[in-house]
């Protein structure tokens, strides 16, 4: 799954401008779920940077997560395994255990955790030098449009 195949990158910048871009829906869909997936690789390195351990999967849940395409690309371009939660809306989940787990139906967090099930997982495909070149070309894209 190479990403931006058709040369449209899209990006989040504040105050940002429009350009005479000439593309489909599907070629600005396609660029917008991957900047959600690039997003979410400038946020992983952006931790590393600080010194946060290193995640071994990345889990999510929500409506976005709906899209198989969309979880394969985020495993492509972060590296990471991407486990999608069986229960799409996991924070309503978390609350309901942690109501749970003070009326006494679990004895700790760790009791609440092994209930944790996967719907599905990804493996990245994309290989390491090929990812990075593409998440080079979206910083690219990020500094250009910034400037």
């Amino acid at each position: 799954m190479p990403g931006g195949v058709a040369g449209r990158i899209a990006i989040a910048v504040p105050g940002g401008r429009r350009t005479g871009l000439q593309a489909t829906a599907a070629h600005l869909v396609r660029a917008t779920l991957e900047a959600v997936c690039f997003q979410t690789r400038n946020l992983i390195e952006a931790m590393r940077r600080d010194g946060i351990p290193e995640i071994p999967v990345l889990r999510v849940d929500g409506g976005m997560t709906a899209n198989d395409w969309l979880m394969g690309c985020m495993a492509d371009l972060t590296g990471l395994p991407v486990e999608r939660a069986a229960v799409a809306e996991t924070t309503a989940l978390g609350v309901a255990r942690l109501a749970e787990l003070q009326a006494g139906l679990y004895g700790s967090l760790d009791d609440i955790a092994q209930r944790r099930t996967p719907d599905r997982v990804w493996q990245p495909s994309c290989a390491g030098g090929q990812r990075d070149a593409l998440y080079a070309g979206w910083q690219d894209a990020v500094r250009r449009a910034r400037s």
